[in-house]
């Protein structure tokens, strides 16, 4: 049985879920619950993962996988999901690798508060972070909303765990504003069964 290392409120593991419940093979899969960060690893799979970052997929028949956009395509292999579409797939992938760039700026964003004393945070490498989220999703918004119209694939998954992250831990900022098209489709992706199945806490 595949086992999945997860904790509800990674961005990146929800991606995960999201892939899952997409395939509808969600229950096939044992999550092991994880809590712990860059500080505070002993919870974390440093045996699977030597980086000790979640999500980490264990699996039967290999080594563990990890990295969100590894254990995605895996997946997507495993149950035949249909979520990498061959005749879009370098946009698809781009727009998954945008999303995923908007996760890794707001986790380290939040990280900066959750794990550096106060006396230590830099101010201008936090804006810094936020400048990339921001730059992203200009770009989506100008470039890439027709991608995120039609079936399910990947990039939409990926954008919506990454809109679903901004509000989770970041919605003081507000990313809607100034945008239109990007939260009309946000507002609609989320009534996905698979998107309110995974829905973040913690």
């Amino acid at each position: 049985m595949l086992k999945l290392f997860h904790n509800a409120a990674s961005p990146f593991v929800r991606k995960v879920m999201v892939v899952l419940h997409e395939a509808d093979r969600a229950e096939e899969v044992e999550l092991i619950h994880s809590v712990g960060g860059p500080l505070a690893t002993e919870n974390m799979p440093l045996a699977e993962n030597p980086l000790g970052k979640l999500p980490t997929l264990v699996r039967p028949d290999g080594p563990a996988l990890y990295d969100s956009r590894v254990i995605c395509r895996y997946l997507d292999d495993h149950f035949d999901a249909g979520l990498y579409p061959v005749d879009r797939q370098w946009d698809v992938l781009t727009l998954e690798a945008t999303a995923d760039g908007i996760m890794d700026a707001a986790v380290m964003k939040t990280y900066e508060g959750r794990w550096r004393p106060e006396e230590l945070q830099y101010a201008p490498w936090v804006e810094a972070q936020w400048d990339k989220i921001d730059r992203a999703l200009d770009a989506v918004e100008a470039r890439w909303m027709p991608l995120l119209a039609g079936p399910v694939h990947i990039g939409q998954i990926a954008m919506g765990c990454a809109l679903g992250y901004l509000d989770f831990r970041h919605a003081e900022r507000d990313w809607r504003a100034g945008r239109a098209d990007l939260p009309d489709w946000y507002a609609g992706f989320l009534d996905r069964a698979s998107m309110q199945a995974t829905l973040p806490e913690g």
